[in-house]
């Protein structure tokens, strides 16, 4: 008996930009899901009984989901926004929770590293007492807990008042925490722009798997014209994030939405 086609697990997935010259063919990070479905619009003709007489479809709906298991900036480039990906330009780098201890010399102005690249302050903790810093203009530190931060100047200063900079007893500290970003290199941005409505890139989908099989049989799809309708990313404790795109899918020039190759020849 011939075994029979048989396909399991998620298989690979291609994504190639179509609305671009020479478009990139990018997987889209490890595919863990991917589904196509096909939902026609039926209408049926009645007469005086129960039953139609005869059926017919109209309109179909071709559409689809695909899951990855990593995050890729051209991939979501590819499906969802169809904007510019940069290395010069817009590159963030968090500081977590950066640990410093206040002094009386700090109410001239504490420096944090890589204060020359310095690009937006994210908060101050003090950690005697676990409470977050309040941030007011530069000058108007003027009760515990409150602090600013230069906004001009290379670098960048933070200030703290003098009911903070002060040890209560000798030989005791007065530990922060800042969190702060930076401008960076070694990633890639992307700037998202608000376009004009309409503005979308078009993919083209190829879809492979092959299930282990004394003889393989892989099952083969190309989805010609696909858009992306939504982009998710849903971020769980204790789980990864696993980015989502649903898309629909649309006849090319040719008028050929897709090509499905079996291996069987009946």
């Amino acid at each position: 008996m011939a075994t029979p086609l048989a396909t399991f697990g998620p298989g690979i997935l291609i994504c190639t930009r179509t609305d671009i010259s020479n478009g990139t063919p990018v997987n889209v990070g490890y595919a863990q899901e991917f589904s196509i479905e096909l939902a026609g619009n039926t209408k049926q003709l009645f007469g005086q009984n129960q039953f139609p007489l005869v059926s017919a479809r109209a309109t179909v709906k071709a559409s689809g989901k695909l899951k990855a298991a990593v995050l890729s900036g051209i991939a979501m480039n590819n499906l969802f926004w169809g904007q510019t990906l940069s290395t010069a330009s817009g590159l963030i780098s968090w500081n977590v929770n950066s640990t410093y201890t206040l002094s009386t010399t700090s109410t001239a102005g504490l420096v944090v590293a890589n204060s020359t690249i310095f690009d937006a302050d994210l908060g101050v903790t003090f950690v005697n007492t676990g409470l977050p810093g309040r941030r007011v203009s530069t000058g108007a530190e003027t009760s515990s807990g409150l602090y600013s931060v230069s906004s001009t100047g290379n670098p960048v200063f933070y200030y703290f008042s003098t009911a903070d900079t002060t040890s209560l007893t000798a030989g005791t500290t007065n530990p922060i925490k800042i969190t702060y970003t930076q401008t960076t290199g070694g990633a890639s941005s992307l700037l998202i722009a608000n376009q004009l409505i309409g503005v979308s890139p078009t993919f083209q989908l190829d879809y492979y798997t092959n299930l282990n099989q004394p003889t393989a049989k892989p099952f083969v799809v190309r989805c010609y014209q696909a858009i992306a309708s939504k982009a998710a990313l849903a971020f769980k404790l204790e789980d990864f994030m696993m980015p989502e795109y649903d898309f629909d899918l649309f006849a090319n020039n040719s008028g050929q939405l897709a090509n499905m190759v079996f291996p069987e020849i009946s």
